[in-house]
């Protein structure tokens, strides 16, 4: 089966270890980190989303018009526009990048930053949103003829839009989520379903959790797996392990200064995900062939924060590990990230792909 990488498309050089030296949207800054993963191997970068960041929209379509191979995916959430709305700009932006565009549906698993746009659901209330927002999106994506729709969350009428995407019958979906609210809704309606890296019994646990909210929502295939880890590798492991003391010290160094401190959640975080990273933070710092969980208890389970250590063979043969359980879609950024990139996309990438593909040689 075909494998995938995504990276990262930062607006400016600032990470949990580096604070940025100029604008939230550096366009040169944000252009070369663009270029260098489509120069070395990546199929895809993600323009996340956040109350206070640049609009991953516009970011991503001055992207497309300077890239000419390199996917992006969009992060969404639909408490910000109108379902309407957002399948027009969506739209668009397929067809400036000429089909290069998935969308990543964030239903939000902290109260309070959602209220900071103004979303003052409860969180079961957001992803019944989303999951309403998504079906929307789809139909107004696919339909040619005017449609209605008068459901919990939104009502219009007579509603047809005249931009298309490029991709049929429309750009990919993805969603994550770590409840079981999460697990409905992505596994009704997404075609990615994305997953924070965990030890290998509990990603298998968490994949079969999607493929049975797939089948109870009538579905006959399952949603792509994908899973995210941040990368820490040098040439031999004491080299690697070292980097990662140092990289947890910079961390540290830079959540004293509070640097952190605006986009962290308030108290113990209210989302399944944080809070099974957590727990696996506490059960050990090491686990299966190479993944590291300082980082995660430090950012206190902030997103994407278990790392993955070692020589460039270890790490790829942990992530190989991921894909023998059925991942398809393998996400990772580094600490420094414009240099890691290029680091993991020379010495990394190339190696997960020929075992994926010695092992699709041999699959009956």
């Amino acid at each position: 089966m075909p494998v995938e990488f995504l990276g990262i498309a930062a607006t400016n050089e600032g990470s949990e270890v580096t604070a940025r030296s100029g604008a939230s949207f550096d366009k040169d800054y944000t252009l070369r980190l663009a270029r260098a993963h489509e120069d070395h191997g990546w199929d895809r970068v993600l323009f996340a989303y956040g109350s206070d960041s640049p609009d991953p929209s516009p970011a991503a379509a001055y992207i497309a018009a300077r890239t000419d191979r390199l996917q992006i995916l969009v992060a969404h959430r639909p408490n910000v526009s109108y379902p309407t709305f957002a399948a027009k700009t969506f739209a668009t932006l397929d067809r400036i990048s000429d089909g290069r565009l998935a969308v990543h549906f964030i239903t939000g698993g902290n109260d309070h930053e959602q209220q900071r746009e103004g979303d003052f659901l409860t969180k079961d209330e957001r992803y019944a949103r989303t999951r309403e927002a998504i079906q929307i999106i789809k139909r107004a994506w696919t339909s040619h003829e005017p449609f209605d729709h008068e459901g919990t969350h939104y009502r219009f009428n007579d509603f047809v839009s005249d931009i298309f995407p490029v991709q049929q019958p429309h750009p990919r979906v993805s969603f994550g989520g770590s409840s079981p609210a999460a697990y409905a809704a992505g596994g009704a309606e997404a075609d990615i379903y994305c997953l924070w890296g965990e030890p290998l019994a509990q990603t298998a646990e968490q994949i079969e959790s999607v493929k049975a909210a797939a089948k109870a929502a009538g579905r006959t295939d399952v949603p792509t797996i994908q899973v995210a880890f941040r990368p820490i590798i040098a040439p031999t492991e004491e080299l690697a392990w070292e980097k990662a003391y140092a990289t947890l010290e910079r961390v540290k160094a830079r959540k004293a200064g509070a640097a952190l401190s605006r986009r962290r959640p308030l108290g113990e975080p209210q989302n399944a995900g944080s809070q099974r990273l957590l727990a696996v933070a506490a059960s050990g710092d090491r686990h299966d062939r190479a993944l590291w969980t300082p980082t995660a208890a430090e950012t206190g389970g902030a997103g994407n924060s278990t790392a993955l250590v070692g020589t460039p063979e270890t790490v790829a043969q942990a992530l190989l590990d991921y894909y023998d359980l059925g991942v398809e879609i393998l996400s990772a950024r580094g600490y420094d990230l414009l240099d890691d990139a290029i680091d993991f996309g020379r010495h990394v990438i190339p190696i997960v792909r020929e075992e994926v593909a010695k092992r699709d040689a041999t699959r009956p």
